[in-house]
Parts: structure tokens; sequence; C-alpha cells
């Protein structure tokens, strides 16, 4: 039963954690006769680390999933970690290189053999960070999504689109990475504004004298153009509608079309169009049926269509010569410095082409269509829920979705290829046999799946799909998403859409939308900026050196190291203290309100740490006052309950309430804040005293006022309270603390007749009404009052905290006496009635009470005290005359509002009345 003196977090953290998972808590049943709560954890990298966003992310799920495991329901957070096909695809290449080797040597299956190593040597990293962080999923449960069973989900869903007309191949223009050689989604696209250049380039009109100006910041894909285009409206050029352009350093004529993509008032009001190397000019060439034709090979050098003196030239030394050969030939208008927008990989930051490739599609627009009429019917709710309103934008404007990916790692796309060119898709090698019919040799096709698309079908490929299992009958659809908001549509709109289509049901029945976790300055973490922090540096604590060495290791570029270096000794002198897990967990929970990033206050982690050691410490009171004591545990023994004890509990009631109602509305802060304040401010700050007071009245002699049984009951009801109202306290804070609460609950629990394995085992507090006494609650604000106004006096007169002054109050307050003189330092409590005494002391006033500190004062100081708080209630009396005289506000305002603002102008204006009598007896 004995607790340590100090929270040493590291040691409770190892002990209580192995313990949870291996007893089997945080396991799932499939039983019918609890409500299911499930969570899908978005799948990380499987090879990649934890960071601040994960932490933040894991930290709300955990706190969601601790509390409806304590409620009583049947709870699941089904885990699992994403192939990550390009992410993952690099590191095993950049390994290989390092090496001299690269995976074209190795070839597909060996080079295959490398990642699946990497995968087993590093692939449970991020798993072991999600433990430090107490993350309580089903671990038995945990899937990869390239796992046998989610390969086959994969090729199912892919069989059975084709099969329905919804996935087909063909050759449209796509984000293309020339370095990976391998189209890329828009997610993994980063543009960023650059300075370039807008070259003005002069194109000869075909048979007259006239020539028209285009701009352009990429002026190597000229050599694609296959039109110029003017408004329909633009006066300036409607006569050449219709007639050609040689386009220069070319061999060609093109024609000047009319479009309304064109915005006349924008430089010439005259645009190349290059439908192979612009997704807006490969939507003009649609409607004016121009044929594209790409100018670049796969890796970005000029092709053999181009004329033959740039052919097999890099695309930006092939700039430099065109633009020097236009020069030459006079038809180079202008060069002038321009900032544009670039989109490069996220991965290789190389420049991003549009490119005109064979690649595997799904159909969109009937899918799109089922996922907007789920969100309008409210069977998916976004929280908050103005993400609607984009995801919403996203599917009315929805293209087709490019699925194939020219790589090695993934879910190989299930299609085979006869020596004719002819495709079959089907689940298998021998199915596709089967297809073509006998003596075919056939061979896979080469590419794999968009990661995105076995992600889509994470909700119901991790239950068993498609199989009909037990699972996927308790847990689909599942209760909510948690994730960011920057993957609404790559990821949360894709699965609404393949969930409704093979299940028949939508995946989840809220998404809740969080912030980006950013730095304490409010930048975006990046490790090209140094500024990232890993959450396990804040749970266990880093020297400044070794985090400048973490920082700046392997950074190529000396000037940056410097930069991140200065910036590091800046932030972190003394390098990263050590919080503990429950700490960091507390100050996420803080940080989560709606719809805002999160800057990350570490004076905040700092503040909560402290928070638990007073937990710790009040724990400490506890036990010492309660152990081997008459805490209540005998249910027959007479009980009596002061109104302090009433008014803990009243307000533990309303604590309950609030968390309740907190994390009903994903208000995560708000959870937090009922906690922090209820634990702080209410129990530990006052309660804890008040008891004291209680605990320490001395035991009545024979004849005295209360007798011996009743001094008893009221010992046993202070005991009780404390015991009872800490355990309650332990369980409302556990979701979002869990490790601290764990380990106290272990000791307090006893003592409040609880008994278990762990708390998460434990029922969560809930609110009862029944319990809220009304006239204690006020007792108690009426005691905290006066208190408070003591101690205001004796720091405005300098009265050492050491020296304990007599009170004379004028009032009844006999039964608050004794707290009173207790925690304002009092030596007596006089209680006088009629008037207080006519001496030169200092006097506050509370509602009807006048207290008085009987010490000489210095009176111009206590003039000039009276007289600063008369003007500060004349300001209140003044703000709410105001309020009360708008008719807007009287008209608009709740009526409770309104009369709590006249009753707040007449408390002021009887306080204010006392005052100036006060300061009237000092002349």
């Amino acid at each position: 039963m004995e607790l340590a003196k100090s929270f040493e977090p590291a040691a409770i953290e190892a002990h209580w954690y192995p313990r949870w998972e291996s007893s089997g808590y945080f396991r799932a049943t499939t039983t019918p006769d609890k409500d299911a709560y499930c969570i899908m954890l978005p799948p990380p990298n499987v090879t990649g680390t934890l960071h601040m966003g994960h932490s933040f992310q894991d930290t709300l799920m955990d706190t969601l999933v601790r509390y409806h495991r304590m409620k009583g329901e049947n709870t699941l957070w089904q885990p699992g970690t994403d192939h990550a096909g390009i992410a993952t695809q690099i590191v095993v290449e950049r390994q290989l290189d390092a090496k001299g080797i690269s995976r074209h040597d190795l070839g597909r299956e060996k080079f295959l053999e490398k990642v699946w190593d990497w995968k087993e040597e590093s692939g449970s990293t991020i798993t072991r960070q999600m433990r430090r962080l107490g993350a309580s999923c089903d671990w038995s449960r945990e899937r990869f999504t390239m796992d046998e069973g989610l390969s086959t989900a994969v090729s199912e869903v892919f069989v059975k689109l084709y099969e329905q007309g919804l996935i087909y191949r063909g050759k449209r223009l796509v984000n293309w990475d020339p370095v990976l050689m391998t189209a890329v989604s828009d997610l993994e696209v980063i543009s960023e504004e650059e300075d370039g250049f807008m070259w003005h380039i002069c194109y000869p009109v075909e048979g007259c004298a006239d020539a028209l100006v285009v701009a352009t910041t990429r002026p190597e894909t000229m050599l694609g153009d296959m039109a110029v285009a003017v408004h329909p409206e633009d006066e300036r050029y409607q006569h050449l509608v219709g007639k050609h352009v040689r386009l220069p350093l070319c061999e060609r004529i093109i024609p000047i079309i009319a479009d309304d993509y064109v915005d006349k008032e924008f430089g010439t009001g005259c645009v190349k169009i290059t439908p192979a190397h612009d997704f807006n000019d490969y939507q003009v060439g649609l409607r004016h049926h121009l044929e594209p034709m790409s100018i670049l090979t796969l890796d970005a050098k000029i092709n053999d269509f181009a004329p033959a003196e740039y052919q097999g030239m890099e695309r930006f030394e092939a700039r430099k010569k065109i633009v020097a050969d236009l020069e030459a030939q006079g038809l180079l208008v202008a060069t002038k410095p321009h900032k544009l927008m670039v989109p490069r990989g996220d991965r290789t930051h190389t420049v991003i082409e549009p490119m005109l490739t064979d690649q595997w599609y799904v159909a969109m627009e009937g899918l799109a269509k089922r996922g907007l009429d789920v969100v309008a019917q409210g069977e998916v709710k976004f929280v908050p829920e103005n993400w609607t309103h984009v995801y919403n934008q996203w599917l009315e404007n929805i293209q087709d979705w490019c699925i194939s990916r020219q790589l090695w790692w993934g879910h190989r796309i299930p299609a085979w290829y006869d020596e004719d060119g002819n495709f079959y898709v089907a689940r298998n090698l021998a199915d596709a046999q089967q297809q073509a019919g006998a003596g075919k040799t056939l061979r896979q096709d080469e590419d794999v799946l968009d990661t995105w698309f076995s992600s889509a079908l994470w909700p119901f490929s991790t239950l068993g799909w498609p199989e009909q299992t037990a699972e996927l009958k308790t847990f689909l659809p599942t209760s909510v998403l948690v994730t960011g908001f920057d993957i609404i549509f790559f990821w949360v709109a894709r699965m609404i859409m393949m969930s409704l289509h093979f299940t028949d049901q939508v995946p989840f029945r809220e998404v809740y939308v969080h912030g980006l976790v950013r730095d304490m300055h409010g930048n975006k973490m990046s490790k090209s900026k140094g500024n990232v922090i890993d959450p396990i540096d804040l749970i266990d604590g880093i020297a400044l050196e070794t985090l400048v060495k973490k920082r700046t290791t392997g950074l190529m570029n000396p000037k940056q190291a410097a930069s991140i270096e200065k910036l590091t000794r800046k932030d972190f002198p003394e390098g990263i203290a050590a919080y503990g897990t429950d700490a960091v967990r507390f100050t996420f929970a803080s940080l989560a309100s709606h719809g805002r990033d999160i800057k990350f206050d570490f004076q905040r982690c700092e503040g909560y740490r402290n928070f638990c050691n007073k937990l710790w410490n009040a724990t400490r009171f506890v036990m010492m006052n309660a152990e081997d004591k008459d805490c209540g545990q005998d249910e027959s023994l007479p009980l009596q309950y002061s109104a302090m004890d009433k008014w803990i509990i009243s307000r533990l009631q309303q604590a309950e309430q609030e968390v309740a109602e907190a994390f009903g509305s994903y208000r995560f802060d708000m959870a937090a804040r009922a906690i922090y304040e209820f634990a702080w401010d209410e129990y530990c700050d006052w309660y804890v005293e008040l008891a004291k007071v209680q605990l320490n009245s001395p035991r009545p002699q024979a004849g005295e006022g209360l007798g011996e049984r009743d001094w008893e009951a009221q010992q046993r009801a202070t005991r009780r309270t404390l015991v009872r109202v800490l355990e309650t306290l332990l369980r409302l804070a556990h979701p979002i603390i869990p490790f601290i609460t764990e380990e106290l609950w272990q000791k307090v629990a006893p003592l409040a007749n609880k008994s278990g394995e762990s708390i998460m085992l434990q029922a969560y507090p809930l609110a009862d009404s029944g319990k809220v006494d009304t006239a204690a609650v006020e007792q108690a604000a009426q005691l905290k009052e006066m208190v408070n106004a003591c101690r205001t006096l004796r720091g405005e007169m300098n009265i050492s905290p050491a020296q304990k002054v007599p009170l004379v109050v004028l009032g009844d307050i006999s039964d608050l006496a004794p707290y009173i003189q207790a925690l304002a330092r009092i030596s007596e409590v006089a209680i006088v009635q009629g008037e207080l005494p006519d001496a030169d002391a200092p006097v506050a006033v509370v509602g009807n009470v006048r207290l008085m500190l009987k010490i000489e004062i210095d009176k111009e100081a206590e003039q000039a005290r009276l007289s600063k708080e008369i003007a500060r209630l004349e300001g209140e009396i003044a703000k709410a005359h105001a309020k009360l005289g708008n008719e807007s506000f009287v008209a608009r305002a709740p009526a409770a509002v309104v009369e709590q603002e006249k009753e707040r102008m007449a408390s002021f204006g009887a306080t204010l009345e006392k005052l100036r009598v006060q300061l009237a007896k000092l002349g």
C-alpha cells in the first residue's frame, strides 16, 4: 500500500503497459451482449517512426477508446500499418545506392526480398513507440496492408470493379516523378513559390505579317504545342481564329483556336496549348480534338518527336538551348523575372512533370454520388461540421482516380498480358490463363496499385472482408474516424465510397477532423527546418547536445546545419526535460480544440507534469490520513457529512457531467480543463485543506456540545469523502492520463471499498444530479470568497504568511469560522453583532458579511485601497447599467442572463455602499 514519496513516471509506465497488454485488457470480443465501439487506427507507414502528429492523434483515439471501454462497451481499437509504397521503396533503394547497387541490378524478386527484410527489421518501431504513449490497441488483431488477408481483399475489389466496368486502362495526363519513374498522387506533390522567369515568344501567323506573342514559364514544352488559344470575345484576335501559326524552332503549323479558358486580361491574351504537358491544356485539347504530342521521355529528356538538335537533352538543359535559339532567331520578345508555383515530389524534390502515360483508372462519378448522399442524409457526420463543405466540394468535382504506380513494392495489379497485348483481369494466374485460353503465355502487369487503394478498404478489410466474419458484423460501421484535414479526400472520401460499394454500409458514423501540430512558434514542423520534436524525447527527456546532433546529422548543407543548431540552442538551452507520458498526453488533450492548428507549448507540458505531481501528493496525504482508519467501508456505521463534504461531492457531479459532454462532442480540451480544474482548484487546493480542519478537530470531552458518536460519524464521513472523491477522480481522469491513475488507483481503491485488477476495467463515473446539494455549494462559495478576501487583505497589508492575526466578523458565520481561521492564517475569530469596532483596521465586504483584520494600519494606504475598490465597483455598475439600458440586449438575451445581470448590479451596489461607509469612517 505504500506510495513512493515522488512521482517517477518512467518506472510506472514500464511496469503497467506490459501488464495491461499481457492481461488482455485491450482485447475486443464479438459477443453481441454489449454495445460495440470501434476506432480504426489510420495506418502509419510500416517503417516509419512516431511523430508529433501521430502522438497527438493517437492520444485522442486512446482517450476515446479507454473512455468507452470503461463505459462497458465492447471496444475495439483496430491497429495496423501501411506498406507505404513509394516511401518504403525509396528507403531501400537508398540503402542499395550506398553500396553502389540499383534495384534493376538485383531484379524485382531479389529487390522485394530486401524490402521485406527491411520491413521485418524496422517495421515494429512505430508500434513500440505507440505502446510508450499508452495506446490500448487490440494488438492481437494487428494488420498490415500487404498481409495475406488484406492482399486478398485488394485483389477481390480490383477484379469486381473491373467486372462492373468501373476500372479501365487508358492514356491520360498524370503527375510524373522522373526520378522515381512513376505516377504520383496530388498528396505526394508539394507546390511552393520559387523565383523563375516568364519568356515572351513570338509565334508568326501563317500567310500574313501578323504574329501572336505568348508567355510561358516552361519554354521547353513549346516543342509539344498543338495550338495557340485566344478568348472568343477578344476583339484583338477574332479575325485570326481559324488561321494558323508557325511553331518556332519546329517545322509544324498549329491552329489558332478560341476558348473560354483564356483570360483575355492576362498578359497578351494568347496562350500556348500543350495537351501532353499541362493539365489545363489537356482539357482544352479534349474540347478542340487536339492530338496530344509528348516531347519528354519518362526520365524527362527530350524525345524523338522533337527537332533533332534537342533530342536526348535533359529538360532544363534543353530549356537553355531553346531560349538561346529563340533569341538568335529574333523570336524572343522579352524575358521577365516571375514568381511561380513549382510542383516538386515530396520524396525526391524533383520537379514533377504532367506526363501522358498508360495507367489504370477507377471511374468515380457513381461512387462519388453515393458518397455525397450519405453525408447529406447524416449517415456520416463531420466534426467540426465545416469540413462537410470541403468533402462535398471535392466529391462534386471528382476526377477518375489513377490507381497504378510504376513501382515494385506494393500490391501488383491483378492483370496479365498475352503476346498480342490483350490483358486479362483475374484473381490469380490460373483464372487469367483460363480466360486467355490454352497455349497463351501470360505475364503479369509490372505496375503496383496506389497505396491509397488498399488504404481505402481499411475499415472492412481489417475486419475480415470478403469473408462475412463476426468482426465485420459486430464492428462495421465503426464509430468514429480520427484524422487530419489533409487526407479528407485521399483517404476519408475513398473509404466512404469503397465501404458503401462493397458492404452497403458507411465505414464510420462520425469523422473527427483535428488540426496540425506546429512548433512553439506556430511553424509547420519539418526536418528541413530542424524544428521536428520527437514525442519520445518529451517523455524521456533529451540533453541539448544530443538534440543538436539528432537534428543536424545527415544534413549536407553546412549553412542549414548551422542555422538549425542555432535555433535548437535558442529554443532548448537546457535540452528537453523528461515530462513523462501522462503529462504529454494531458498537453495534447488540452490543446485539442475544434478546427484549430496546435501550437505545441512546452510550458503546458511542464504545467501538466506539475499537475501529476499535485495528484500524487494529494493521494499521499489521503493515504496517510485514511490507511488503517475508518473510511466508512462498513456501510452500517453512521455518517455525518459536513457542508464541505457535500460541496465537493456536488462539485464532482458537475465535473463528471462536463467531462461526459466534452467527450461526447470531441472537445478534449474542455474535458482536460474540467478534470484539471476539479482536481487542482477544488479537490487539492480547497477540499483537502478543508478536510484537514475537519480531521484535526479534537475528540470531544464528556459534556461538550458534540457527542463522541457524532464526532466519529463526522470523521468517518470526511475520510470516506476524501477517499471516494479521489477514487472517482482517478477513474474520471484515466482515459487521458492512464499510467498515474492506474498506479494511484491500486493504492486508493481498497480504501474506497473498490476491488478489481485494473482501473481500466472499472466503470466510468456518471453524474448523479441527486447528489448535488445547492445549499452546500452556496456555502462553500461564500467560504471561498471570505477566505480569499482575508488573504487579499493580508497581501495588501504586507502581513507575513507566518504571522497569525485576529479577525472580527460582522455576520453569522459560526459554521465557517474554523475553516477561515485555518485557511486564512487567523489567530482567533470574533463574531460581533450590530457594528464592527471603531478602529483603523482593514475591512473586506463579502455579501452581507464584513471582515476586519484586527491590526493597526497605515490609514492613508487603507484609504487608497478602499478608493481603488470603490472605483472598480463603480465601473462594474456602469457596465451593468449600460447593458440593462440597451433595449437590444434586454430583448435578445435569455431572461436568466438579464436577471443575472440585475442581481450582479444589485450586489455591486450593496457592497459599494458598505465600502463608502468604511471609507467615511477613515475620514
